[in-house]
């Protein structure tokens, strides 16, 4: 008797895909909470910011 297993494999177009999905997601994600007019938001991410060297004021 023969067993028969399925594999997938990504390709590296879905794997490039992804990857910049994830970085633009992350980017937009540092640039909202960056810009973001709420102090309790600001206060939250100030020091993480920083650390990053990313302008909050």
């Amino acid at each position: 008797m023969t067993t028969i297993t399925a594999t997938s494999h990504r390709s590296t177009a879905s794997r490039a895909t992804g990857l910049l999905g994830t970085a633009l997601l992350g980017v937009l994600l540092i640039a909202g909470v960056g810009f973001a007019s709420m102090p309790a938001v600001h206060d939250a991410t100030h020091d993480v910011r920083h650390t990053l060297s990313f302008p909050c004021h």
